[in-house]
């Protein structure tokens, strides 16, 4: 059953970040809200500005566009897209800033994004957090393709029961498609198990996630890291929304075969990745757990290793 728009003004969407996700739900939110694209790109902001924002073929929908965090202050829903590294620092700026009952929403890769907001806005701050299957990739400023269609589920790190039914809600309103787990760790982790054993291998030999099903080395290399991080959710007592963790990563490469996934696209630019809070975070979370991580941290090491590499 399709959920229907509320009557009334539109409420105000602000999204952190403009990037290929960023993009695709400020499209899917456009339609029946007031969205506002916060980026610190400029040339990223004078598109979207004067052109709106796209999916596929289809026709732009128009949206404010800003560097200026000040001007996404009044807003009613808070979207966080922007890379784990620079969560502290996007969300900083709203610090005593916001309605008190604004919900923060962080859809983001990796561990560490709770604490980030949590740190910058305060403990008590009413977070939804979750994860989404949603594939997209920038094809222009303001402009993502849409790579099949996904699921989100949502949880609270801190939001009401209601908080979290109105993010749904509003996402669901968007078309797409979304579910509220009671507990989020076990999606964050069974997510965090995937982008662990695929993205810092394809991104290493620099192609797409399809390495993962086809050449053995990657493949057993994944096969690896996959049931290592599985093993640290196991020591932490989560209970990953799967049995076997890597059956479920070739399902994934499976859907996702033809994606250079982000970490391939960043390292391949030299910029910052989101190893740390990837495979990172399961390498920290083993220490803690009594848990030895040597696969996940030798592709921290190869990936920072690129990362501080010096330009040609």
């Amino acid at each position: 059953m399709s959920v229907q728009p509320q009557a009334g003004p539109a409420p105000r969407v602000a999204i952190l970040g403009a990037g290929a996700m960023g993009t695709l739900f400020a499209y899917a939110l456009a339609e029946h809200n007031d969205v506002t694209l916060v980026d610190v790109r400029g040339d990223v902001v004078e598109t979207i500005a004067r052109q709106g924002v796209a999916v596929d073929d289809l026709p732009a929908r128009k949206v404010e566009a800003t560097r200026d965090p000040a001007r996404a202050f009044a807003t009613n829903f808070l979207f966080v897209f922007v890379k784990a590294p620079n969560t502290l620092h996007a969300v900083r700026p709203f610090t005593g800033q916001l309605n008190p009952a604004t919900p923060i929403v962080s859809l983001q890769n990796g561990l560490g994004n709770e604490e980030a907001i949590k740190a910058a806005l305060g403990g008590n701050v009413p977070l939804v957090i979750g994860i989404t299957n949603e594939q997209s990739l920038a094809i222009g400023h303001g402009h993502s393709r849409r790579l099949g269609v996904g699921t989100t589920v949502v949880g609270s790190a801190g939001a009401s029961t209601e908080t979290v039914r109105s993010v749904q809600t509003l996402l669901q309103q968007g078309g797409i498609r979304c579910s509220i787990a009671y507990d989020i760790r076990p999606h964050q982790w069974g997510k965090l198990v995937a982008n662990a054993a695929i993205n810092p291998v394809a991104a290493l030999v620099d192609t797409y996630n399809a390495v993962i099903a086809n050449d053995p080395n990657a493949s057993e290399l994944a096969r690896a890291v996959a049931y290592e991080s599985a093993a640290v959710a196991k020591a932490l007592r989560i209970n990953l929304p799967f049995r076997d963790a890597w059956e479920y990563v070739r399902g994934v490469v499976a859907f996702s075969a033809d994606t250079r996934n982000s970490m391939t696209v960043d390292l391949n630019a030299r910029l910052k990745t989101e190893i740390d809070h990837v495979n990172g975070a399961i390498v920290a979370a083993g220490r803690r757990a009594g848990v030895p991580t040597p696969y996940n941290e030798a592709l921290l090491h190869l990936v920072k290793a690129i990362e501080n590499a010096p330009r040609d």
